[in-house]
């Protein structure tokens, strides 16, 4: 096993790839939210208490995932937290009221994400409170951007590229965690949520056997699985989620409620049975034959 770590320009920690000896499967796993290193810049500026700002972390979900190293793919995470850069966004989604100075003319200051306070630079945590006493400068933006959020699609695209190139294509699997109900900026506010949700682009971002497959080995465990609802992919499923260049992005949530205390963040009981049933799910998914893969 090889563990690479780079960290940004600034001495921040960026990146972390833990990857087998030599790759022997056609995937790469990504845990871009799990990220848990905190600057200490980032927590004198902002207005919520430590805690309070792990409510957007995707906790222990690269643990969850760590049986893949062992199987033979690699496994990307952001080591910075959430709350203060999202690497599943454009890189220049901000918006315009955090800041005290004029954002460029190419920021997409209208997405939907941003307007619901997620965002590239974040202005809320998932349970709607907001993160920052004050505004924040466009630099600061920016540093957090060149320093962290190139770095991790650096090395993220590196990964898929190299895996076509050596396999023929790429089954890259997105790993993330909801809240178990959901939040005020949702549009499932206040509503029980399934266990596990599989998001596929409607279908654009690969191929049907990977998201067949996956639902029945989960359902199989005894899980509430849905598809594409709340979440049916991100920037990362979006942008590379390309099956007819031979590229196929699936992204899975997994509800907190499953493994995790939601006011204290410490792991329950059940963490080893459900870190059990998304190795099986993985061996199911590496199963997959290639010619179901095709387009």
């Amino acid at each position: 096993m090889d563990i690479v770590q780079t960290t940004s320009a600034d001495g921040a920690n960026a990146v972390e790839i833990v990857a087998p000896r030599e790759q022997t499967v056609p995937f790469v796993f990504a845990s871009p939210h799990s990220g848990s290193a905190y600057p200490p810049e980032f927590l004198r500026m902002a207005a919520l208490d430590p805690v309070a700002l792990r409510r957007s972390e995707d906790l222990f979900v690269d643990r969850l995932f760590s049986a893949v190293v062992e199987r033979g793919a690699p496994l990307l995470r952001a080591l910075f937290p959430r709350a203060f850069l999202d690497p599943n966004r454009e890189p220049y989604e901000l918006d315009p009221f955090m800041f005290e100075d004029r954002l460029p003319g190419f920021a997409n200051t209208s997405s939907p994400r941003v307007a619901a306070g997620f965002g590239t630079i974040p202005r809320l945590v998932a349970d709607g409170a907001g993160i920052y006493a004050g505004k924040l400068r466009y630099a600061e933006a920016e540093r957090r951007i060149r320093n962290l959020y190139h770095p991790y699609h650096r090395h993220l695209t590196a990964l898929v590229e190299g895996t076509r190139e050596r396999f023929g294509h790429c089954v890259l699997v997105d790993c993330h965690s909801m809240p178990s109900v959901g939040g005020p900026m949702d549009h499932d506010s206040g509503a029980a949520r399934v266990d596990f949700v599989l998001g596929d682009r409607h279908g654009a971002s690969c191929a049907p056997a990977l998201v067949a497959v996956a639902e029945a080995v989960l359902r199989g465990e005894g899980y509430r699985v849905a598809r594409n609802d709340p979440y049916a992919g991100g920037f990362t499923t979006r942008h590379h989620g390309q099956p007819a260049q031979g590229v196929h992005a699936l992204q899975i949530e997994i509800n907190r409620k499953l493994y995790v205390d939601e006011v204290t963040y410490r792991p329950l009981p059940d963490m080893a049975r459900l870190q059990a049933a998304i190795t099986r799910l993985v061996d199911a998914l590496m199963a997959v034959p290639s010619m179901d893969l095709q387009t």
